[in-house]
């Protein structure tokens, strides 16, 4: 009973009592709006995505100009082959065209169409990214596209196609030799050589 006596009491003299407001040390303004850049890693952030073979980056891109030349060579790519691929002196066998696509879908068609390209020998190939000077950003599909192409191992190099295959909103890409490829090509220039 006393315990009880002791909570009325205590009651009785704690009516009419408020909380005090205390205000923040730090008064921190939130933007209304957040930044879209912060709203797509959020996003990406909250997906869980099963098994994407893609590992082309989706966060760190490379802004370009939308009449900047892209030009990309790996070390076993020699100068005369490159300067072949920046005359456009090779064959398109495969073209990948990315105009009105979003950044999701041009993701997911450049690493399918580099997979498609090496499954059936294709060496070389034209991606058509468009110039970008409408977007926000410019150039935003074709920053894109240069810097997923520098991820892609199978790319041997790319460089901005000729004014009469799209210029600067093209790009010609050289891909790497398959197996198959490769041993075609020893037999035929190994013919006639005694070993």
């Amino acid at each position: 009973m006393q315990d009880d006596d002791d909570l009325e009491l205590f009651r009785q003299e704690m009516e009419g009592v408020r909380r005090i407001k205390v205000k923040p040390r730090v008064a921190v303004k939130k933007p209304t709006v957040p930044e879209p850049a912060l709203l797509h890693r959020r996003q990406m952030a909250v997906q869980v995505k099963q098994k994407d073979a893609n590992h082309l980056t989706e966060e760190i891109i490379d802004l370009v100009h939308p009449l900047d030349i892209l030009d990309y060579r790996t070390d076993g790519v020699s100068h005369g082959v490159f300067r072949k691929l920046k005359r456009g002196q090779y064959p398109i066998d495969a073209r990948l065209d990315l105009h009105r696509k979003s950044m999701q879908e041009a993701r997911d068609e450049v690493y399918g169409f580099v997979a498609d390209c090496l499954r059936y020998d294709v060496r070389s190939a034209m991606i058509l990214h468009g110039k970008g000077e409408r977007g926000q950003p410019q150039a935003f599909l074709k920053s894109c596209v240069n810097t997923w192409l520098k991820q892609i191992p199978d790319v041997l190099a790319f460089h901005s196609a000729q004014k009469h295959h799209g210029g600067v909103g093209a790009l010609y890409v050289l891909l790497r030799k398959s197996d198959a490829q490769k041993s075609e090509n020893r037999e035929r220039f190994m013919k006639g050589r005694i070993i």
